[in-house]
């Protein structure tokens, strides 16, 4: 009967001093009023629990079922907000897991080095061998170095990186509490993993850990953490006299010992780790063609305006074809970039969809795609796949339908063809069924013609010797006194809009002017067979603006156009293309830019040149 009189007169009082549930109040009451010989921390530790039981636990429950309720009643917005938030996170989640990874090895890394708690180090003993201890401490230090590393996989949001780290961040949580029962550290690292587990979708691209090498930045700052571990260690332990005996003394005290082996344990992990990295691995499979995708590839080529569809005859390239397997976009692999030549070729209408399933095919695997001599009624999707555009020069094409002999401009052109009329020269288009006959003078020829030029044969962009593929398309003969003295295989375009030259070969002993020659030739051949255009190629590096206040690239190209001479004939080309009387159009490279150019450029010149010898993979 008391203690409710001292209950009653309490809540009165909290109720008279009006604070919120008589909060403090009620509390003060009841100790002043309670019997002298009952303990104060008991009375205060039963308060306590009456105003969890009473006033905070139904509190947590109407807040729990009252924030149900609102949630339940604004589903669709929260869904919304959570899709809005997840796409703006996406970006920066790699980075912000990374940067957390990084974090935790460093963290074990530097927790190895420091002393243990002499009381939890003493209670673990009492429940583990101290095998277990020395093994856990070690490991910990190894699974740290390995969390450096693995970070910068996870920026670059690899599959295999999101696996091992996860693998990593169970043992590291394990060992911390082996080693010390550091259970700070095991909870860092158990957030770490919750976030990276949350984080699954950012890490889909398919290339190994080892696919490409540590930037030299990732490199000296592994190096930094694991030295910064081993200066804290000497300074913490600057006491201990370092013997040989430390490398074998295993005791429960030993935390010197223990630090000892565990970094030399991080620092050989760490060079293997960046040994290994510097060896990069194939990014991608590669299978053999076979016979049964020819017919694919020819039926996309019969239905393509654009002539350079042929070189997906070739060998050199790889395919990626529609849905409808009426389109494909040929394209080579150097290392990170994956270079598209031209434009996706077959039907308009999935060119968009063809562009961007490279696009994503391309980020499957980390590397960077580019898209090489693309049109410029086509820059539009190529911003729209996030690519920066660089001009690279400009084509040739030549309007047959009004291309003639006649008139002064044309009067050189005359003399070649009369000049040709006294070497008793001719020209025929050989069809191509007709062409095996005559391959071993063409061979021959070819072999002549390289041997009188420096470098090897281009590739990618050009038509090389290839006898499998120079009967699958016309060929044009310049014969001179009844002997072969230049030929060129003809790239015929759907609907008779475009005629293309390819692969063009001619003894070093051939007159002066049979390439002359042999283009006049095609180009009244064309005319004659109601083809509208006649391509003539590119000439790099010309037409671009070089003004002051352009584009650094277009100033080097300009310059390069300019004063180049010595490596590459610029001028020279765009000259002789020039007496024909082309129409010039632009083409570009779409790529990321930034300071990821250079390489890129790189890279698309290995693949001109003949660098690369990956084989054809169908898609």
């Amino acid at each position: 009967m008391y203690v409710v009189q001292i209950f009653l007169l309490a809540q009165i009082a909290g109720i008279i001093s009006q604070v919120p549930g008589g909060l403090g109040v009620f509390e003060a009451v009841v100790l002043v009023l309670l019997p002298e010989k009952l303990p104060q921390d008991a009375a205060l530790a039963a308060l306590l629990v009456y105003r969890a039981v009473y006033y905070l636990i139904p509190l947590a429950v109407a807040l729990l079922g009252f924030g149900l309720f609102e949630v339940a009643q604004r589903k669709e917005k929260i869904t919304r907000l959570r899709q809005l938030v997840a796409q703006w996170l996406s970006p920066i989640a790699p980075m912000i897991v990374a940067g957390g990874t990084f974090i935790a090895g460093a963290i074990l890394l530097i927790s190895g080095a420091v002393p243990r708690v002499p009381q939890r180090i003493q209670s673990l003993n009492n429940l583990l061998p101290l095998s277990i201890i020395e093994v856990s401490h070690f490991l910990a230090s190894i699974v740290g170095v390995a969390l450096l590393v693995l970070a910068q996989g996870l920026r670059r949001r690899l599959d295999s990186a999101y696996h091992l780290t996860v693998a990593l961040f169970l043992a590291g949580i394990a060992f911390s509490l082996l080693k010390g029962l550091d259970y700070e550290e095991a909870a860092i690292l158990l957030g770490m993993l919750f976030i990276l587990l949350a984080s699954r979708r950012e890490f889909y691209r398919q290339p190994s850990v080892l696919s490409e090498p540590l930037s030299p930045s990732a490199v000296a700052l592994v190096l930094l953490v694991v030295s910064s571990s081993l200066f804290i260690g000497m300074f913490a332990y600057k006491h201990v006299q370092y013997t040989d005996e430390i490398w074998s003394r295993f005791q429960l005290r030993g935390d010197a010992q223990r630090f000892m082996r565990a970094t030399a344990g991080a620092f050989a992990a760490a060079f293997v780790a960046i040994a290994l990295r510097m060896f990069k691995a194939t990014t991608h499979d590669v299978a053999e063609s076979t016979t049964e995708v020819m017919p694919r590839i020819e039926r996309v080529i019969g239905n393509a305006r654009d002539t350079r569809a042929h070189l997906a005859m070739l060998h050199d390239k790889q395919l990626l074809f529609s849905d409808s397997g009426e389109s494909f976009l040929m394209y080579g692999v150097e290392g990170r970039s994956w270079v598209a030549m031209g434009d996706p070729m077959g039907q308009p209408g999935e060119r968009d969809e063809l562009a961007w399933k490279f696009r994503e095919m391309v980020d499957r695997h980390d590397g960077w795609p580019v898209f090489y001599q693309v049109r410029p009624e086509n820059l539009a999707l190529y911003l729209d796949l996030g690519l920066t555009m660089l001009k690279l020069g400009e084509e040739a094409r030549v309007p047959l339908q009004t291309f003639s002999l006649e008139g002064s401009s044309r009067k050189r052109l005359r003399q070649t063809m009369k000049r040709f009329e006294k070497l008793n020269g001719s020209f025929e288009v050989v069809s191509p069924a007709d062409v095996p006959l005559y391959l071993p003078e063409m061979r021959r020829i070819s072999d002549a013609w390289l041997a009188s030029k420096t470098g090897g044969e281009k590739r990618f962009s050009l038509g090389f010797f290839d006898e499998e593929y120079l009967t699958r398309t016309p060929l044009a003969l310049i014969r001179c006194d009844g002997r072969i003295c230049a030929f060129a295989n003809l790239w015929c375009g759907s609907s008779r809009d475009e005629v293309t030259v390819d692969l063009m070969r001619y003894p070093p002993d051939a007159p002066e002017g049979v390439m002359e020659y042999l283009f006049i030739q095609m180009m009244l051949w064309g005319r004659a067979e109601g083809y509208d255009w006649f391509n003539m190629g590119m000439a790099p590096l010309s037409g671009i603006e070089s003004r002051r206040l352009a584009p650094l690239w277009n100033r080097l190209a300009g310059l390069a156009f300019r004063y180049g001479e010595n490596f590459y004939s610029f001028q020279g080309l765009r000259s002789y293309k020039e007496k024909f009387d082309p129409v010039w159009e632009p083409r570009y490279l779409a790529s990321r830019g930034g300071l990821a150019l250079p390489r890129i450029l790189t890279n698309v010149a290995t693949l001109v040149g003949g660098g690369s010898s990956r084989k054809v993979l169908f898609r």
